[in-house]
């Protein structure tokens, strides 16, 4: 865990202008910055950026938030990631708040550390040999230039070479301090009986480092050059603290972005099947690097897209294993679609022999639903055999119940139905009998999305106000919670001196109030928190929570007063604002708050009184509640008609 103090000084020391400067060309209007929106395509700038608050405002997307968060979006970190990366970038050394951690936490997170560090290490090594040595250009570098790979694409990609020497880089990382235990964890050296010093487990061999979703180095791939039927081509990593196979996609720090930026990630199997599409134009490709799909790679592209393509060569035996992992992207709710290759030919080979524009239209033109392909591989095994065929259909309609939309579970079902020749009306009623063996939880939620219904409009005009005012309240504690008003409620009552955070929650607290929505509630005891911890908790606060959902929310608040009031000066326009009378703002919005909840038990219990079981002693203690309720609602009004 990253110690507050570490936190603290990263906040202190990022400028959100200077970091949103790397990605995005802003320009100054006024005291703020304003640029082209990094998340949607747009032609009018509509980013702002607030250097005097430090945080930032995309009005396309909707997002916004602090330095930490513009680097959780941007670039798909954790917020542990993104400080690092804020710390790496403004040289803070990050110290870990080892005091809660016991004995056994901080002896793993140190090797955990120490095994980051020697990865990085030997990445460097590898560029180093590929590079500046006689033997890593004459064998690697030749190899690399044989497959077409451009000097740009290797360095992009930090592909390496291991020497011939057997020792050779285990002498290195021992000269370097590293002990035998963390070189053996690592897997890149090996060590038997009979050696004091480790074997290079990837020598002679062109490395592929294995980076994680933020760019740490977490193990390697290599390929033997020489023609060795003793020796696997192939050799990854063995499984580390740090390095898990099934949790990992090669290739998706280089295409995050593509993949956002297309909403589309390219599922390959290999490594230069990823390095050969990405030079050739097609940059939203990751690899599953020879393992079986798994939900954990799923659920790393699912954070950039909802769409997967994956990219087959001509192979029947790996084409049927895959449609395991078509049912696992559709139970994740994904869309995916298939691309087979010419027989013969694999992504690299057929990138390598294509200009990017043929590429490109190869792709348009031959990418397939799943049914469709699904279809038209098993159809060929059916070779007219009805019982086949049944179990083909059984197979296919498997797939669409897997699909939790409606609307597409339909559309595929009249797809099935045009491409196979059978009725919709039998392929329904078996998609109703796959349904039924599923879990009762989905069988319930598919009810319920039957069942849904329109909102009345007078319901949601209700809503409606009654969000809007919730809304105001909680502009009104993050924008100026800390600020102090002389307010009073009754004309005769002596105005007293308190801030406006300190006022709210004393009057939610004396009639025990709830805010409707259950997001704005842990806004509100979050804020209680901090006044029984001595502390008035604003949206500079909220704007640096760990929370992304708080950081955003009041980003938005204070963002809204500071650019809104701004453009309207610069215009010569002005309107009232929260903070032109804040007195009076925070008076009107707990009563009119407290009028709302009163008519929301007036309408409770006029509905109770409908009730035929009703007894004569209830139903007359509900008239009683009303009129009590209507006195109430009464004074309110007069106060609310007070003039200030």
């Amino acid at each position: 865990m990253i110690s507050k103090e570490t936190i603290d000084k990263i906040f202190s020391t990022a400028r959100v202008e200077e970091v949103i400067s790397d990605f995005v060309n802003l320009k100054k209007s006024g005291s703020n910055y304003k640029g082209l929106s990094p998340f949607v395509d747009e032609k009018s700038p509509s980013f702002m950026v607030s250097p005097a608050k430090q945080i930032w405002k995309d009005f396309s997307s909707g997002k916004g938030g602090n330095v930490v968060t513009f680097i959780m979006e941007q670039e798909h970190y954790t917020y542990p990631e993104a400080l690092k990366y804020l710390a790496k970038k403004y040289n803070i050394e990050i110290e870990d708040d080892l005091a809660e951690l016991s004995e056994d936490q901080k002896e793993l997170r140190l090797n955990k550390e120490s095994l980051y560090q020697l990865s990085e290490v030997a990445n460097e090594y590898f560029q180093d040999q590929l590079w500046n040595s006689e033997e890593g250009q004459n064998i690697a570098l030749s190899y690399f230039n044989e497959r077409e790979l451009r000097g740009e694409i290797i360095k992009l990609f930090q592909l390496g070479y291991s020497p011939k020497n057997k020792n050779s880089f285990s002498q290195f990382a021992s000269d370097k301090g590293y002990k035998k235990e963390i070189l053996e964890q690592s897997g890149l050296s090996i060590f038997r009986e009979d050696y004091t010093l480790g074997i290079d487990r990837f020598r002679e061999r062109v490395i592929f480092p294995i980076h994680s979703f933020s760019g740490r180095v977490l193990g390697f791939g290599g390929r033997i050059l020489q023609n060795n039927a003793k020796t696997a081509k192939y050799l990854n990593s063995p499984e580390s603290e740090i390095y898990h196979k099934s949790k990992i996609l090669y290739g998706l720090f280089q295409a995050k972005s593509h993949i956002t930026k297309e909403d589309n990630c390219f599922l390959v199997e290999g490594y230069m099947d990823v390095i050969s599409l990405h030079q050739n134009g097609i940059k939203n490709v990751v690899a599953s690097s020879g393992t079986s799909l798994t939900v954990d790679q799923i659920r790393l592209i699912k954070r950039l897209t909802d769409n997967i393509t994956i990219l087959y060569d001509g192979d029947p035996a790996g084409i049927k294993a895959s449609f395991r992992g078509i049912d696992m992207i559709l139970e994740q709710n994904m869309n995916v679609r298939v691309l087979l290759f010419p027989d013969g030919e694999d992504p690299d080979s057929f990138s390598r022999s294509h200009t990017s524009e043929e590429l490109s239209e190869f792709f348009k033109e031959n990418v397939k639903d799943f049914i469709q392909f699904k279809t038209d591989v098993l159809l060929k095994e059916t070779k007219g055999d009805p019982i086949k065929k049944a179990g083909l259909i059984r197979d296919i309609v498997g797939s669409i119940a897997l699909i939790k939309n409606l609307i597409q579970r339909e559309i595929y079902v009249k797809e099935c139905s045009r491409l196979l020749d059978i009725s919709e009306q039998v392929l329904f009623s078996e998609l109703a009998q796959i349904t039924q063996q599923n879990t009762q939880s989905h069988t319930n939620e598919f009810r319920k999305e039957l069942k849904l219904q329109p909102v009345e409009s007078a319901k949601k005009e209700e809503v409606d106000f009654t969000y809007k005012i919730e809304e105001d309240i909680l502009d009104l504690m993050l924008s100026f919670g800390n600020y102090e008003i002389l307010i009073n409620y009754m004309e005769d009552e002596e105005p007293y001196k308190t801030t406006i955070i300190e006022e709210i929650v004393q009057r939610f607290r004396e009639d025990d109030i709830q805010f409707s929505i259950d997001f704005y509630n842990k806004v509100f005891a979050d804020i209680v928190e901090g006044i029984e911890n001595n502390e008035l908790r604003t949206g500079d606060f909220f704007v640096k929570s760990e929370d992304e959902e708080f950081t955003r929310f009041a980003a938005e608040k204070m963002l809204k007063k500071h650019f809104i009031s701004e453009n309207w000066q610069v215009k010569e326009i002005f309107v009232p604002t929260l903070e032109q009378n804040l007195s009076k703002n925070t008076r009107d919005v707990v009563l009119k708050y407290k009028a709302l909840k009163i008519l929301e038990m007036k309408k409770k219990l006029a509905g109770e009184l409908s009730e035929s079981e009703l007894t004569e002693d209830r139903r007359v203690d509900i008239f009683k509640q009303i009129m009590n309720l209507d006195k109430l609602l009464k004074q309110i009004h007069g106060l609310e008609n007070r003039i200030i």
